[in-house]
């Protein structure tokens, strides 16, 4: 059996972004909560593999606080641009640490 492999960006992607595309199209956040959820332990479990725990609890932490940011960003930029913007940084930190397998 073949093992797919889903890039760190994307899994970011679709837990900041389809995340939030989930709350506001169904409006459940709870919905978007899980999407979120779903894609932060996966991406959780590919930090670790990569870099160690250590970067997994930094990238995680990350990820958790660019959906945090991005609210209070969202009143100065709107909703779209501010999700788009934190999905941005934190997809690039996480090429960063699964390309590097630095420590975060």
């Amino acid at each position: 059996m073949r093992t797919v492999t889903v890039r760190p960006s994307l899994v970011v992607a679709v837990g900041l972004v389809g995340g939030f595309a989930v709350a506001r199209y169904t409006g459940r956040r709870e919905l978007g909560g899980l999407v979120f959820a779903l894609a932060g332990a996966r991406g959780a479990r590919r930090w670790a593999s990569a870099a160690g725990p250590g970067a997994a609890a930094a990238m995680t932490a990350v990820y958790a606080t660019a959906m945090g940011v991005s609210h209070p960003l969202a009143k100065k930029l709107g909703a779209w641009p501010s999700v788009l913007a934190v999905t941005a940084v934190t997809a690039v930190a996480a090429e960063l640490v699964e390309r590097r397998g630095a420590k975060v």
